[in-house]
């Protein structure tokens, strides 16, 4: 008899330093302010089916105010050979707060994520830090964890969980998050299309790829059971299974596919006693609410019933780990934050 199956979500909590290098913020107003209904109206969703979930945060959204945040910047810094990549050189252009400049400042939205049960706020790195790209060193990377997780110290938040931005996992990097207390990381799909690459690696068939995968399924459920993927020692690898989508007009026709293709990991999962991790940005819902809502109630719902139907079970990131820490043989290089 096999223990009962995981349903993990984590969020890459961004605002517009997730995107900065490639959008401007007029571009994407109505995704950003957006936001500020998103995450409320998902924290009120997970309460009502009792989800709980891993909300992957960038350090600068731990600030309400710019002259804290200028204060708590590392000295170490990463200097990619693609200058554009680094958002230091444009902190003097954010507002002074969150109030005059709700783009840049996120600690509201976090404050709320923070009160409400069962949700782990972790770290997106400090500054959206980029893993795999030319000119980064361990040592900018060490810095920038480390203010990560000091921001979260600074509310009362013990980071124990890591989630890579654009996915660039790096694993000469796990050492430093172990140094730094971490026990979690979010890996990538277990199949080529989804390997980790730098942004100049990413080639526009590998991502024509992965979006007809969403829609069909050409790789895999991507369930997993946990002891076969996190690795011995923390942090423990928790794979991503399946990218949630936001609705788009263009794609409509195909969300009845879309859906159900995640719907069908997650009952393979349930059925047999795996681990069905799903991620998305909460920027994401922030155009079209109604229906990206709708989408997620939908397979809230669906949850409920391998819930009720074979005791499907939610964990954050962090709870999968300290799962695993229970039964990990004891590693010196190791230390709790805690």
């Amino acid at each position: 008899m096999h223990p009962p199956g995981t349903f993990v979500i984590s969020l890459d909590y961004e605002l517009h330093w997730g995107v900065r290098d490639k959008r401007t913020v007029e571009a994407y107003r109505e995704n950003l302010l957006g936001t500020r209904q998103a995450v409320p109206a998902m924290l009120r969703l997970f309460s009502e089916y009792g989800i709980r979930a891993t909300w992957a945060t960038v350090g600068f959204l731990f600030f309400d105010r710019k002259e804290e945040l200028l204060a708590h910047l590392p000295a170490t810094r990463p200097e990619y050979t693609n200058a554009n990549l680094s958002p230091y050189p444009v902190l003097g252009e954010i507002g002074p707060d969150e109030a005059a400049d709700p783009y840049h400042f996120g600690l509201d939205l976090l404050r709320q994520i923070q009160a409400t049960p069962g949700q782990e706020v972790a770290t997106h790195t400090f500054c959206h830090y980029y893993a795999l790209e030319a000119g980064q060193t361990a040592a900018a990377f060490r810095a920038d964890l480390a203010a990560a997780v000091a921001a979260g110290r600074r509310i009362g938040v013990n980071i124990k969980s890591l989630v890579f931005p654009r996915n660039q996992y790096n694993a000469a990097y796990l050492a430093i998050g172990r140094e730094l207390g971490l026990t979690s990381y979010r890996g990538n799909e277990q199949h080529w299309i989804y390997k980790e690459r730098s942004e100049e690696q990413q080639a526009l068939w590998k991502r024509g790829a992965r979006l007809l995968d969403a829609y069909v399924n050409l790789s895999g459920h991507h369930t997993f059971r946990l002891p076969d993927v996190a690795g011995p020692y923390p942090p423990f690898n928790i794979p991503a299974s399946r990218f949630l989508r936001p609705w788009s007009r263009k794609t409509a026709i195909g969300e009845e596919l879309r859906l159900r293709r995640i719907e069908a990991g997650m009952t393979h999962a349930a059925r047999h006693g795996e681990v069905f991790h799903l991620w998305w940005h909460p920027e994401n819902f922030g155009a079209n609410l109604p229906q990206n809502m709708a989408n997620l109630t939908r397979l809230a719902r669906h949850f409920d019933r391998l819930r009720a139907a074979h005791g499907f079970e939610s964990a954050t990131m962090g709870e999968l780990a300290d799962r695993l820490l229970a039964t990990a043989p004891a590693s010196p290089l190791f230390r709790s934050a805690s």
